[in-house]
């Protein structure tokens, strides 16, 4: 295949398999101005599928720098009326959602905190609408990656620009297996796989797992009764089956945020928000974030931590093997979507209601009585390593070894 077929087959692959969009609907698509040609081919597979209308919302990071750069800070204090509009609206019409993203890793180092915390905290207000959509699994979305040439330069920084691009198509490709005869029956039988992992751990129920390695993580964390462990695609209220992230090669569930202690040691560079944080770790008592430190990108990691309570405490486990699909490329990708998928991981902040039993139907509060964890953020932090170890503990105290030298042990 060329590289305009691998294009046409990516863009397919995200609109009937990722998004899954269905006849009549409306599908939100996120798209960075220098791929308009690749959003037009998203639009048209859209189209041929059934939807309704595409609406197409275009993204320049360049911009936003410049913006965040010389615009007062008030004007993050708040979303335009019709931004919010978009997507509350369209998230009440039950539209499905697609972000294609091409992110250079440190766009935003040394933007003002102040700005970059004021955006986070008035797009949680602005879009609340369309993120208790998310919450209650009433909508599909999908994420996917193409390359720029800032993040290109950063994963092969010896190559030339024209060069690193093309390595970067060729490991995104790679990851969600287009250039293959049929990608979709791989995906199918992937997630199958994913799922087969869950009903295991969701059979065990643990109260609690213990992660342990070599290069300083030693550390335990509740997890709630009744968790649901999830992995390869989900399934949203109205049966609609779709696969959130392209590539994925977690299995993940929500701890209980009010029991962890110990300290986690991350494996990875963590890009937020424009800016890499990297050899950090932090140190949990009582489900609380009391300490941390970081080599690179400190003030990054405390803006993070400091965006409200929540921030300090976990939303998210996921385990990955260490000897997986992306992880065996051998690459560094300095972007969450892929760098989470070769990793054990878990997430700051908010956590994903409907992994905890009739989470999505709780309110906040209630969900915080469970053990779930609420945020404006969640942002995914890698943990894995080819040492490590996680023991599932149960109730009555029976251990069961999850992880072994990085890697399933059932």
């Amino acid at each position: 295949m060329n590289f305009n077929e691998k294009l046409v087959q990516y863009a397919n692959l995200a609109v009937r398999t990722g998004v899954n969009i269905q006849k009549g609907q409306i599908l939100v698509l996120q798209c960075p101005v220098e791929y308009a040609e690749f959003a037009r081919m998203i639009t048209e597979n859209a189209y041929k599928a059934g939807a309704k209308d595409v609406v197409v919302v275009w993204k320049d990071e360049k911009l936003s720098r410049i913006r965040y750069d010389y615009a007062e800070l008030d004007v993050f204090e708040t979303i335009p009326e019709w931004r919010a509009k978009l997507f509350n609206g369209y998230a009440k019409e039950g539209a499905a959602f697609m972000n294609v993203l091409a992110e250079d890793p440190e766009i935003f180092k040394g933007v003002s905190s102040d700005k970059l915390l004021a955006s986070v905290k008035a797009s949680e207000t602005c879009l609340k609408e369309y993120r208790d959509c998310f919450d209650k699994s009433e909508l599909q979305w999908n994420l996917i990656a193409v390359p720029n040439t800032a993040w290109a330069k950063k994963v092969f920084p010896d190559c030339s620009e024209e060069e690193a691009i093309n390595k970067l198509w060729e490991a995104i490709f790679k990851t969600v297996h287009i250039g293959t005869e049929d990608p979709v029956e791989i995906w199918k039988n992937h997630g199958k796989t994913l799922g087969e992992k869950s009903t295991i751990l969701n059979e065990k129920q643990f109260a609690k797992l213990h992660y342990k390695n070599s290069i300083g993580t030693d550390f335990v964390v509740g997890m709630p009764k009744n968790h649901i462990w999830g992995g390869g695609g989900d399934t949203n209220t109205k049966g609609i089956f779709f696969f959130p992230n392209m590539p994925t090669e977690e299995v993940f569930t929500a701890p209980d945020c009010r029991y962890a202690d110990g300290k986690v040691v991350s494996s990875m560079p963590l890009s937020y928000q424009g800016t890499l944080i990297t050899d950090f770790n932090v140190t949990f008592k009582d489900g609380l974030i009391v300490d941390f430190e970081a080599k690179e990108g400190y003030e990054a990691l405390e803006r993070l931590l400091n965006t409200d309570e929540g921030s300090r405490r976990l939303g998210e486990v996921a385990l990955v093997p260490y000897n997986s699909a992306i992880s065996n490329m051998g690459i560094l990708f300095y972007n969450t979507l892929f760098d989470e998928n070769a990793s054990c991981h878990f997430a700051f902040g908010k956590c994903y209601p409907n992994t905890i039993k009739g989470g999505e139907f709780l309110s906040k509060e209630e969900l915080k009585k469970i053990g779930g964890n609420d945020s404006m953020n969640h942002v995914d932090f890698m943990v894995g390593t080819s040492d490590l170890t996680i023991v599932g503990i149960e109730e009555n105290g029976d251990e069961t070894v999850i992880f072994k030298d990085g890697n399933w042990a059932i």
